[in-house]
């Protein structure tokens, strides 16, 4: 068995004396593992940061076999943001949580989407975190945990909805949640829309909201916690007054 695909690198590990193992994120087979030859080398090892987009050629006996990888460099990656400590906190959690949760060889060209999405958003300061908390609700979107934001669960209102219900993931009204606001999550606007502006906060929301079900509904039910590059993730963003 032979292809080539797409991928972003989500980890990379030593194997062996020269060798390592690495999780991609490929456009058309969803996450997969594979041996590099040489990962250990000084030509491979920085293609195995987190983050790294590649062209992969894998080959392998069977379907079920490990299988080896050839990568390449295929864009930017992590050099880029080399003096952006924040960037790569972003970039860091981003792949600790699709490694996380994805099940290996399904496709999931939605998570790919979100990760390349992420990927080139990083480098615009001033929006990159509101996209992260979007691609986190892309992860749940492709394993059918999405987000239901399209009107309120109480009323059916199409408008004003400030909040979301932890039970079902349903947005709901302000008129409706007013009554149980301190069972509900808060729903930033910008989730709503492409053109909602962000406010302080709005970000901070976006990370509860996002991490509630992430928690929740995949890493309990794997019985993981969050990942660690996740929660260092906040406590960064918060550290930076981006929250």
């Amino acid at each position: 068995m032979e292809f080539e695909d797409e991928a972003f690198v989500l980890a990379g590990r030593a194997h062996g004396e020269n060798g390592a193992i690495a999780e991609l994120l490929t456009l058309g087979h969803g996450r997969y593992p594979a041996f590099v030859a040489g990962g250990a080398s000084r030509r491979i090892r920085p293609l195995l940061q987190p983050g790294t987009r590649v062209t992969a050629r894998f080959r392998a006996r069977t379907s079920e076999q490990l299988g080896s990888a050839a990568l390449e460099a295929s864009g930017s990656g992590p050099s880029d943001l080399f003096d952006d400590a924040l960037a790569l906190a972003g970039l860091a959690a981003a792949a600790a949580v699709a490694a996380g949760v994805l099940p290996e060889r399904e496709p999931q060209p939605g998570a790919f989407a979100a990760f390349e999405a992420l990927s080139g958003a990083l480098r615009h300061d001033d929006i990159w975190p509101a996209v992260y908390v979007r691609f986190e609700a892309g992860i749940l979107q492709a394993l059918g945990f999405g987000l239901d934001l399209s009107r309120c669960a109480a009323t059916g209102a199409l408008d004003d909805l400030v909040w979301v219900s932890p039970r079902t993931g349903r947005a709901v009204s302000r008129s409706a949640g007013e009554p149980y606001r301190d069972r509900l999550l808060r729903l930033p606007p910008f989730l709503l829309s492409a053109q909602g502006g962000l406010s302080p906060g709005d970000v901070g929301d976006g990370l509860a909201l996002t991490g509630f079900f992430l928690e929740q509904r995949l890493f309990s039910v794997l019985n993981r916690p969050l990942p660690a590059a996740r929660l260092w993730l906040v406590d960064k963003l918060t550290q930076a007054g981006r929250l």
